[in-house]
């Protein structure tokens, strides 16, 4: 037949009734064209194109919407799979592939880096490959939709796969798409653009495997040449032990053995507090000296920061010096109310998402993004793995669909008719939570408001997950929490002491985001904040005692998998305050979608420990030692700041900015140096004795 017509509803809604027809169509006609209607309009009519699908449930989606005769590329011999991932057909080549002589370990054959970079297709996946192969060559398909996830590394999954199946003359559109919603889709298919212009983004891709290739290759193989039998040996396994080396693995690895050795070497400061204890109108208000611009002891090397002595005696003394002659009271300095609001946080990230979720469900970053990822593929949420913390103006301009959405959502379907009823969301386009500058490939993490029915049918973590989301979605909708502030400050004998107080006077956005991980707040009467802010200057307040309260200078803590995560995104730094943490935001180690796998990893070559129950992580004496090795070797593979400079070196290449050429002779000379340096020193003997300095950490309690 020269072209069949073929409607949508013949095809069937569900992946048993397409497989059936798909397969029962095949056999009996030559598919040339196609016309497909949505809602009983024409949305897509034309030549037969396949549509390249990195996961089955984006198949299974354009199933949904009548495209399902576009499914070939999940066709294997005449079978349609929906359980496995489709497309990890290709890979970098082995060395050995380059030349026999690399197969065998050899200092003499370092570094190696090839002119040329070769590829080839996974021999457990190249019955599919031909499959696919043969749908993007036929000669009767001119156009070509690739669906792969938009992303870097999607990019590049379908590159490798037109490199090898050598397609050529085809026209090739990109779906780019933040949700698997049937509008979203139907969008990305209409706007598809020109792959071309997405080359650069793929010129990224194929730079950061290249980058990690030879790092990989290069530094595993010459540290462990030369260092893999002293480590063998200390450890008693009587072979050599391999180094495995990641340009973004051996970097978190020394931010975690760097954070340890801190707990270890860490030595507890005693520090004494002077607290005075007054009477206000009845009532008794704790103030806190502070040793302020007039103290006598302002700058001096007897406190711990401005407010603790570091020897009791001096406290004690300090106590005797002011009751001395002070006619027990204190003098008001200045004393006020005001209120202070709080605005709801930005959306979730993913590494925002994995340290939520590391906090309060103890999940690792990987199983976050295994909960996420499944959110997504049902259509509840949009694409994961983003780094955006805000919305484009483009989708703020819609986001009322999304709200609206929610009104299905029992749990909060409350608090999303109130902002549908109230329309409080006209005005979020020109909030801090818009901003299409902090956006590269997707927007932050929000509901879609669809499929809302379905939840039902997801796990109880999956629930919990999308409950999170969803609340801090719709708070940044509501008004911001209120709080009243009152502050007391006074003198005695020229000496200052402080009270505080901040009482929350309305949740505002708290209602929906609920108080967790809120600071319990002071409470006072209303009869007590008077008392408080209507005192004047030079007033006298009654001092009933001086007191001295003991404190210690606490140890850093250890990174948890979800803080790892957020020190990974910020450079090495942890930064505890939210806020703060998005105003410093640069280039991070790894990105959204490499950096929960990265940790796995580390834990898979038990470099490091991972606590379950906890989700803190620690390094073993295998992972330290490979810190001490590299340390002595390519220390610069610990610098989380050059680490994260190539990250954002591989941005400026995606942005245009940096050729591919520029940044290849930066990484041929940076592995090359590094490698001829390892190859030429000699550390074994430094390296056994720090071997045992830290060995004895790692003894088994008996």
């Amino acid at each position: 037949m020269a072209a069949t017509y073929v409607k949508p509803g013949e095809l069937g809604l569900n992946p048993e009734k397409l497989t059936e027809m798909l397969t029962e169509l095949e056999q009996t006609v030559e598919i040339h064209s196609i016309s497909v209607r949505f809602d009983g309009k024409v949305i897509l009519e034309g030549a037969w194109e396949p549509f390249s699908l990195e996961k089955p449930q984006m198949m299974h989606s354009l199933s949904k919407i009548g495209t399902s005769i576009c499914l070939g590329f999940a066709l294997d011999e005449g079978k349609i799979h929906l359980e496995d991932k489709l497309l990890d057909y290709v890979r970098d080549e082995l060395p050995e592939e380059y030349d026999p002589a690399l197969k065998r370990w050899s200092l003499e054959t370092l570094p190696f880096i090839p002119q040329e970079f070769k590829y080839e297709v996974i021999p457990a996946v190249s019955k599919q490959f031909r499959i696919v192969s043969g749908l993007l060559n036929r000669t009767d398909v001119d156009t070509i939709y690739v669906c792969t996830d938009s992303g870097r590394e999607g990019e590049y999954i379908y590159r490798l796969v037109e490199q090898q199946a050598g397609v050529k003359g085809k026209n090739r559109r990109r779906v780019w798409i933040d949700s698997q919603t049937e509008e979203e889709i139907l969008r990305g298919i209409k706007e598809a653009k020109d792959l071309k212009e997405y080359d650069n983004l793929a010129a990224s891709a194929y730079l950061r495997a290249k980058e990690d290739y030879l790092m990989g290759i290069n530094f595993s193989r010459v540290l462990t040449l030369k260092y893999g039998w002293t480590l063998g040996n200390y450890l008693n396994q009587k072979r050599s032990l391999v180094v495995a080396v990641g340009r973004v693995m051996t970097c978190v690895l020394g931010m975690i053995v760097k954070r340890e050795r801190e707990i270890r070497t860490f030595v507890p400061t005693p520090f004494y507090r002077i607290l005075g204890h007054f009477d206000c109108q009845g009532f008794q208000v704790e103030a806190e000296w502070k040793a302020v611009k007039g103290s006598k002891y302002f700058e001096s090397n007897k406190l711990y920061k401005d407010n603790g002595f570091l020897d009791k005696k001096d406290a004690q003394e300090f106590i005797k010096y002011l009751e001395d002659g002070s006619n027990n009271e204190t003098i008001v300095v200045s004393s006020s109310k005001r209120q202070e609001k709080k605005n709801p946080p930005l959306l979730y990230n993913l590494a925002e998402l994995q340290n939520e979720c590391s906090k309060r469900f103890k999940l690792s970053p990987d199983e976050t993004l295994k909960v996420v990822q499944d959110l997504y593929e049902k259509k509840l949420v949009t694409y994961p793995r983003t780094d955006a913390r805000v919305l484009s103006s483009a989708v703020a301009k819609e986001i009322y669909k999304n709200i609206g959405g929610l009104n299905n959502y029992t749990p909060l379907s409350g608090f999303a008719n109130e902002i549908m009823q109230g329309k409080k969301y006209q005005g979020i386009i020109k909030s801090k939570y818009v901003d299409d500058k902090k956006i590269t490939d997707h927007y932050a993490i929000i509901p879609t408001g669809q499929a809302v029915g379905s939840l039902s049918r997801i796990s109880e973590m999956g629930q919990k997950v999308y409950d999170v989301i969803a609340r801090r979605f719709l708070s940044i909708f509501m008004p911001p929490a209120v709080y009243l502030k009152i502050k007391l400050e006074t003198q005695t004998k020229g000496e200052a002491f402080f009270a505080n107080f901040k009482m929350l006077k309305d949740p505002g956005y708290l209602k929906v985001t609920g108080m967790g991980g809120q600071k319990k707040e002071a409470q006072l009467t209303e009869e007590q904040i008077h008392a408080i802010s209507s005192l004047k200057k030079g007033m006298p307040l009654p001092v009933k005692d001086y007191t001295i309260k003991d404190g210690t200078t606490s140890a850093p803590k250890r990174y948890n998998s979800g803080s790892l995560i957020l020190a990974m995104e910020n450079a090495g730094q942890l930064i505890e305050d939210e806020d703060l943490r998005e105003q410093i935001k640069g280039s991070g180690i790894g990105t959204s979608a490499t950096r929960a796998e990265i940790v796995k990893k580390l834990v898979s070559n038990k470099y490091i420990a991972l606590n379950k129950k906890t989700q803190i992580v620690t390094p073993t004496l295998t992972g330290e030692m490979i810190v001490n090795v590299v340390s002595a070797s390519i220390g610069s593979l610990l610098n989380p700041t050059l680490t994260a400079s190539w990250e954002k070196g591989l941005t400026y290449v995606a942005e245009g900015s940096v050729t591919e050429e520029e940044y290849m002779q930066k990484l041929d000379k940076f592995v090359t140096q590094k490698t001829n340096i390892v190859k030429q020193n000699n550390f074994q003997y430094q390296l056994r004795q720090s071997f045992d300095q830290i060995a004895p950490y790692y003894q088994k309690k008996k």
